[in-house]
């Protein structure tokens, strides 16, 4: 089967929001074997809806539509696909029971256009909406499925996964089992990892082998097919292995992970704690380390040292070091790693100096980066990088590899 999800929204094309329901349903569809091959954005206009409708039938099995539900004049969705299917809306009792419960629930007057939300494709499969007022549908019409689902993504997700979801694979009757695992991998680039097992790549047929490039990182999506899932599991097993003999010393976690979650995994499978100390980074370590749930008690404190005087007279890093070596060296990041752990009587310390961007400093160029590594009982490391991206992304970047050096360093006996 072959898909395309259209998203209704003139905001989307304004660009006030970001259309990551697509990317949402585009990985469940995956996993149920159905090919998304297009994403279409439209306004709220009925006759250029009208027209993305037209463009994606002569190309696809399934049509998602997101979006355009709701209660005002310009949510068209439901009214435009019924006009073009030549079918009519008729009143879902359920969803216009919902609705009047929960208006009654908060005190607040109904006003009539929002029985509008309760209209449904008159012979449509209802997908019930628990987390707002329209709900979604599946309406099948020469063996072709337009399915509706509401643009929010806190009503559309869950709506997606409990009832639509389950709906489709159904209908697509496949006993096949569909399982995915995807490598994260950093360290090394897109087009290294592919030159290291591009005969896997060209070689596949079940389990297939994708590669994905964003943010710094690299993933592998490892999928298979079986009727029965512990074999499927097994074609995964069997590959992953394959990857592992090339490129594996890269990997360093799977599916949803990132390096952040994974060294915090460490550090409380260790028993470790941990202090930071930012120069270039300006807290920026320790605001994503605190931005997952239970890494408080990992986390000793940290300084943002972003002058020299807080290096010299807060962090304690030696005068003569500051004078003789500059602030922009492993010497002033060994000491900043050392220190900030010792004051704050930590396990581990991690530091971060160097030149972010725009302008050079001490004669180093942009993108020069020390990043120091302590930990009770060992020597200290310190990594140099040479990034050259702009601000924003030598940070970004000098984050991601701080934390991938520090979970070498801490596995290192």
């Amino acid at each position: 089967m072959n898909a395309e999800i259209i998203a209704v929204g003139s905001e989307l094309l304004l660009g006030q929001i970001v259309n990551t329901n697509a990317q949402f349903i585009s990985r469940q569809l995956a996993d149920v074997g159905v090919n998304v091959y297009f994403h279409t954005a439209v306004g709220d206009n009925p006759n250029r809806l009208k027209s993305a409708i037209e463009i994606a039938e002569k190309r696809a099995d399934l049509i998602i539509f997101t979006g355009g539900l709701g209660p005002t004049k310009d949510d068209l969705t439901k009214e435009t696909i019924a006009r073009h299917l030549n079918t009519d809306l008729q009143m879902d009792d359920d969803a216009f029971t919902s609705i009047e419960k929960y208006f009654n629930r908060t005190g607040r007057p109904m006003t009539e256009n929002n029985k509008k939300q309760a209209l449904i494709l008159n012979g449509s499969e209802v997908l019930p909406n628990e987390h707002g007022m329209a709900p979604g549908m599946i309406y099948k019409k020469d063996e072709r499925l337009y399915m509706l689902l509401p643009g929010p993504p806190k009503e559309m997700e869950p709506m997606f996964l409990k009832f639509a979801y389950p709906s489709l694979r159904s209908k697509l009757g496949s006993s096949e089992v569909i399982a995915s695992r995807v490598l994260r991998f950093f360290g090394i680039g897109e087009a290294m990892l592919e030159t290291e097992i591009e005969d896997l790549i060209d070689g596949q047929s079940n389990p297939t082998i994708a590669p994905l490039a964003g943010d710094g990182e690299v993933t592998l999506r490892i999928t298979a097919k079986h009727a029965d899932l512990q074999v499927a599991q097994q074609l995964i097993d069997e590959t992953e292995e394959k990857i592992r003999k090339r490129v594996g010393e890269f990997i360093y976690g799977y599916d949803d992970s990132s390096l952040m979650e994974e060294l915090i995994k460490l550090l409380k499978e260790k028993e470790l704690t941990i202090a930071a100390a930012e120069s270039l980074t300006g807290g920026m370590f320790q605001q994503e380390f605190t931005s997952i749930p239970g890494a408080g008690s990992r986390l000793k404190g940290g300084i943002v040292c972003y002058t020299n005087e807080v290096k010299a007279n807060i962090l304690q890093v030696k005068e003569e070091t500051i004078q003789t070596c500059g602030v922009v060296s492993s010497e002033c990041a060994l000491e900043m790693a050392e220190n900030a752990a010792k004051l704050m009587n930590a396990d581990v310390g991690i530091s971060f100096t160097g030149v972010a961007g725009p302008d050079e400093l001490e004669g180093h160029p942009v993108g020069t980066v020390y990043i120091g590594l302590y930990q009770k009982g060992k020597k200290t490391k310190v990594e140099k990088l040479n990034l050259g991206g702009s601000r924003a992304a030598n940070r970004i970047r000098s984050i991601k590899y701080g934390c991938y050096f520090l979970l070498s360093y801490i596995q290192e006996s």
